[in-house]
C-alpha cells in the first residue's frame, strides 16, 4: 500500500525544487502554502458557479497557480524550468477580465460580499490571492524571486476574482449588490 506521508518534514524543515531544505515558515513556503490556499478557494468557488464560463475559466487559472507555485517552491537556479507565467498570461487574464466585465453592472460603491455562494467564494479567493500578491512582492524585492510577472499576474487574477463575484451574484438573480455604506 502507498503511503501519503514520508515523515521528512517532521523536523519542521520542507525541500524547495533543488537542494535546499528551508525552515516550514520560510516567506517562500509561506508564499507556496498561500497560492494553494488561493487555488482551494477558487476550487470551492468554482463548485458553486453557475454563469457558463466560470468553471473553464477557474480551472485555467488554479493551473496557472499550480505553476506559479512550482516557480516559487524551486531555488532560483531553478526556477526557470518552472516558468510558464510571463507578460503573455497576464495578457490573458486581462482579456478574460474585461469579456467579464463586459457583462456586469459595476457598483459605484464598495461591496460587500456573500450575497450569493459563488460570490462570496470568489471575495474569498481574491483576499487570498491579494495575499499572495504581497508575499511574492515582497520576495521578489528581496531578491528571492526573480519572476515580477507573478505579481502582475495576482494583481490581475485580483480583479478577475471581483468581476467574476459580480457575475455569478448577477446570474443568480442577485442585481443589486449589498453595498458597504447604507
Amino acid at each position: 500500500m502507498k503511503k501519503f506521508y514520508t515523515r521528512t518534514g517532521d523536523d519542521g524543515f520542507t525541500s524547495l525544487l533543488g537542494d535546499t531544505r528551508v525552515p516550514k515558515y520560510h516567506l517562500r513556503t509561506e508564499a507556496v502554502g498561500t497560492l494553494d490556499e488561493a487555488s482551494a478557494a477558487l476550487g470551492a468557488a468554482r463548485a458553486f458557479c453557475q454563469a457558463e464560463q466560470s468553471a473553464g475559466l477557474l480551472t485555467e487559472v488554479q493551473r496557472d497557480l499550480y505553476h506559479m507555485m512550482a516557480e516559487v517552491a524551486a531555488t532560483i537556479e531553478n526556477a526557470p524550468r518552472f516558468r510558464t507565467i510571463d507578460e503573455n498570461r497576464i495578457l490573458w487574464l486581462e482579456s478574460q477580465t474585461d469579456a467579464v466585465s463586459a457583462l456586469v453592472n459595476m457598483p459605484n460603491e464598495f461591496i460587500v460580499p456573500g450575497d450569493t455562494q459563488a460570490g462570496g467564494l470568489m471575495s474569498l479567493a481574491r483576499t487570498i490571492v491579494r495575499r499572495a500578491e504581497r508575499i511574492i512582492a515582497e520576495l521578489v524585492h528581496m531578491g528571492e524571486v526573480e519572476n515580477a510577472a507573478l505579481m502582475g499576474y495576482l494583481n490581475r487574477l485580483s480583479t478577475l476574482c471581483f468581476v467574476l463575484e459580480l457575475l455569478e451574484n448577477q446570474v443568480a438573480g442577485k442585481t443589486k449588490p449589498t453595498l458597504a455604506k447604507e
